[in-house]
């Protein structure tokens, strides 16, 4: 456990950094602060008479070269601000004056660095506030954690799915499986996810850069940056969801019922179950992520772990790809491939005894009201400006808000690509 401690953060952060210079714009000149491709198409237009170039030409030599001094960029910028139906735009401090800064040019070289702040927002957030939890629970609400367990069980035993216990008991019988089915679950919910975030900001993101470029001579991903920043936000709305709901609904999970000590009302019915939690016994795999006494164990419902599987599931099964028909078998085959690892997740997390059935499915009408309702995160922009203007930085700007983007660059073809 000892190893693990150091080891598992650090395959994290390996990830995230890794993704960083794995997705750096190569295009990027840190020392001077512009774009290699701008500066020698600045030079050959400039020879040329201007009523000869191109628009297209002149947008990203602008985007990439700084053409007005600070003085001259206005001090504001418009956002908009959207919920329920009203919208408004409003004024936030514009931070394009920062963009020649030193660390504004390392997140223009380095843009994947905006995103790993991003993760460590969103997870830490969420963490600390599942920490709070944690630390100031107190026997009644264990208790009621444990009536809620009982209730699930209530539920699915009327609706006919209660299969935890013949699933797990499979899985007992056949221990080779069932250390791989612990691992897992304990290694590779946080590692996964970071990584998938990593390829598809390649995918969308980086790729569709470089193609822009002349880097790569073929694109056949059709989804643009809005994909990418649309799952972020999904995810990040994912946590404010769950967290919502354990917080106010905690559900204990199915291996704790089995817990010895406890003699209160409903010890029989409890015990009766006999789920086994394999990740934590002696012989288990567990994690730093899934013990440590910050951990809330009392927060079942809904199922993160499936709820993320399922947003990376389908994520892959809908990419948009060039000339790719529906029914095509290479079509067939990334369907399949994106479904069997929610499917993986849904076998690890009831196998394990972590969650219940219908947590999995709590965690699926999480991913699904967050997919389609992401889009109220998008208010935050007007908090990361005033943010980046106290910081000095600016960020680059990939998709968000690209009516009110500060970038020229961003009118470019980089962000005809929708959600899909």
């Amino acid at each position: 456990m000892a190893v693990g401690a150091f080891l598992e953060p650090l395959v994290v952060v390996s990830l995230l950094f890794g993704g960083a210079w794995f997705n750096r714009n190569k295009d990027y000149d840190f020392r001077s602060g512009r774009s290699s491709r701008a500066a020698d198409s600045s030079n050959k237009r400039s020879d040329e008479p201007r009523h000869k170039r191109s628009p297209s030409a002149d947008s990203w030599s602008s985007s990439s070269t700084p053409t007005l001094i600070p003085h001259e960029v206005p001090t504001l910028r418009r956002r908009k601000f959207q919920v329920f139906g009203y919208r408004r735009l409003v004024s936030t401090p514009n931070t394009l004056v920062f963009k020649d800064r030193v660390l504004s040019r390392v997140l223009q070289k380095f843009p994947f660095l905006v995103e790993a702040w991003y993760w460590a927002l969103i997870y830490w957030v969420y963490q600390l506030g599942r920490a709070f939890t944690a630390v100031t629970l107190v026997e009644s609400t264990v208790d009621v954690a444990r009536k809620h367990a009982l209730q699930v069980i209530h539920l699915e035993q009327s609706l006919r799915i209660f299969w935890e216990l013949p699933f797990q008991q499979w899985f007992l019988e056949r221990p080779a499986m069932l250390r791989w089915i612990n691992r897992i679950y304990s290694f590779i919910h946080i590692p996964g996810t970071i990584f998938f975030l990593v390829a598809l900001y390649y995918l969308t993101t980086t790729r569709k850069r470089r193609a822009m470029t002349g880097r790569v001579n073929t694109d056949n991903i059709a989804a643009g940056p809005a994909l990418y920043e649309a799952r972020r936000r999904t995810m990040a709305m994912c946590n404010l969801l769950a967290f919502i709901v354990f917080t106010l609904w905690p559900c204990m999970p199915p291996r704790l019922l089995s817990d010895p000590a406890y003699d209160g009302e409903d010890a029989a019915e409890s015990k009766s179950f006999g789920f086994v939690d394999t990740v934590h016994s002696k012989d288990g795999e567990s994690s730093v992520w899934t013990t440590n006494k910050f951990c809330n164990q009392y927060a079942a419902m809904p199922s993160l772990h499936f709820g993320y599987s399922l947003l990376i599931g389908l994520t892959i099964a809908t990419i948009p790809i060039n000339g790719l028909r529906a029914g095509s078998w290479k079509r067939i085959a990334i369907v399949v491939l994106g479904m069997s690892y929610p499917t993986l997740i849904l076998t690890a997390i009831v196998a394990t005894a972590n969650h219940f059935i219908l947590d999995a499915v709590a965690g699926a009408m999480v991913c699904a009201i967050a997919w389609n309702a992401n889009d109220i995160l998008l208010n935050l922009c007007i908090v990361e400006d005033y943010f980046l203007w106290l910081v000095r930085i600016h960020k680059p700007v990939n998709h968000t808000d690209p009516e009110t983007a500060v970038d020229p660059d961003f009118q470019s073809p980089l962000l005809v690509a929708e959600d899909v």
